[in-house]
């Protein structure tokens, strides 16, 4: 059985690597593609080969551990670990020339993420975090914001792809946080977003719809970090799977949740 930081040393490794091909391709996108029923939601050659370069890595090491890929898909299941991997977050971002954009990854085992790198080759910045071991940026530990308030707190969230349909009121809930937090940004991934909550950056954040792949890495740095991470309805358990996400430096996290129920 593997030891969480060898699961990590090989995440660091691939989404060092795959970062540095984001980096290298970004203004050389040249074929857009839209996922099948979401106009907004954009796949690019530079995904799927990020993603191809990350899955070479992993086999390398564990070739019988299964992977979750936001391009390929599941792959065959036979293995108590899980690499849940999203190998372009941000693309709309990345196809904009906007540099803020990531490669995420998080490592299952029995269900419960275990380890997690999200790394920023613009910025230069690899967030880490093993289950029971701390939250790193760059090798140096983090923890989350002291903030106590909501009018003290500055907060991030994201849209969904089919956000013209308003599901999770989720322009409600928006209007409902402007005049209550200091600031609310939207920044455009997901994975950094919690990583931000992770190093104190941001206080709070929200999101409905989230896939695996968004935040497996980041719900763990966001809990390493002493954090709180739960869905709307104040649970933690099976955060990971739960479309709805709420992850908040702790001394917020009620105050949030109490906006969010009752919009």
């Amino acid at each position: 059985m593997p030891h969480n930081t060898d699961l990590l040393a090989v995440a660091q490794a691939a989404a060092a690597e795959a970062g540095a091909f984001l980096k290298y391709n970004i203004g050389n996108v040249k074929n857009i593609e839209r996922k099948q029923g979401e106009e907004t939601n954009l796949v690019t050659e530079i995904d799927k080969a990020s993603e191809r370069l990350i899955i070479d890595i992993v086999r390398r090491t564990y070739p019988d551990h299964d992977i979750l890929g936001e391009e390929s898909g599941a792959h065959d299941a036979r293995s108590e670990y899980r690499w849940i991997i999203d190998p372009l977050d941000g693309t709309t971002n990345y196809t904009h020339g906007l540099p803020f954009f990531c490669v995420t990854i998080g490592v299952e085992h029995r269900g419960e993420i275990v380890a997690g790198a999200v790394f920023d080759p613009v910025a230069g910045e690899m967030f880490t975090a093993t289950k029971g071991g701390g939250a790193f940026l760059n090798g140096l530990p983090i923890r989350v914001s002291s903030s106590a308030v909501l009018i003290e707190s500055l907060l991030v969230t994201g849209f969904p792809y089919n956000v013209k349909e308003n599901p999770g009121r989720v322009t409600e809930r928006f209007v409902a946080f402007l005049p209550l937090a200091q600031g609310i940004r939207r920044l455009g991934s997901a994975a950094l977003d919690l990583a931000y909550v992770a190093c104190g950056r941001l206080d709070g954040y929200w999101e409905v719809f989230l896939h695996p792949w968004d935040k497996a890495a980041g719900v763990l740095l966001v809990k390493e970090a002493g954090g709180t991470v739960t869905n709307f309805s104040g649970d933690e358990r099976d955060i990971i799977h739960d479309p709805n996400t709420l992850a908040t430096n702790g001394r917020i996290h009620g105050a949030m949740l109490d906006v969010i129920k009752r919009t």
